[in-house]
């Protein structure tokens, strides 16, 4: 695997933004009886609001780009609470799925965790297969939210 880095988002990253949060949602809309222009609009428009919602309620979060090879490939939002590691989001796009990279994220997030005795929480929507990944790396639901999950993941340390 080439080499995953991690740089701040910038007001230059806003197309690539769009374009990741699209293919996280193609599949759902893929059955929406919509045309393509209302789609894109449905697209744009919940975009803004997520980006919005993000910001109001974690201004103080990495809101990260995701390169391979110094090719941005997705997005990286991370809340570092003075009790916790709130993972707000991780999105690659289609064709760097399923290759190891969300999973090297992953981990180099639970060992930050682990240093700093932190657990780490994060939502995900009920059929999400990256639920898979999280149950394995350790995760447990700590609380259903209906269409998403509430997990959290507990460093070694602080587990009984």
């Amino acid at each position: 695997m080439q080499a995953i880095t991690l740089r701040p988002e910038t007001a230059a990253d806003e197309l690539l933004l769009r374009q990741i949060y699209a293919a996280s949602r193609n599949e759902e809309l893929a059955s929406v009886p919509w045309t393509d222009a209302q789609k894109s609009a449905f697209l744009a428009m919940q975009f803004d609001l997520q980006r919005s919602h993000y910001r109001q309620h974690y201004p103080n979060a990495d809101f990260l780009i995701v390169s391979q090879a110094d090719k941005p490939i997705g997005r990286y939002y991370l809340h570092r609470g003075e009790t916790d590691l709130l993972l707000i989001d991780i999105a690659l796009l289609p064709p760097y799925r399923r290759q190891g990279i969300g999973s090297l994220l992953l981990y180099n997030l639970l060992a930050e965790a682990e240093e700093f005795n932190k657990p780490v929480q994060l939502h995900v929507e009920q059929f999400n297969p990256a639920q898979h990944l999280y149950l394995k790396l350790g995760f447990s639901v700590i609380e259903d939210k209906g269409v998403h999950r509430l997990m959290q993941w507990r460093p070694q340390a602080s587990n009984p």
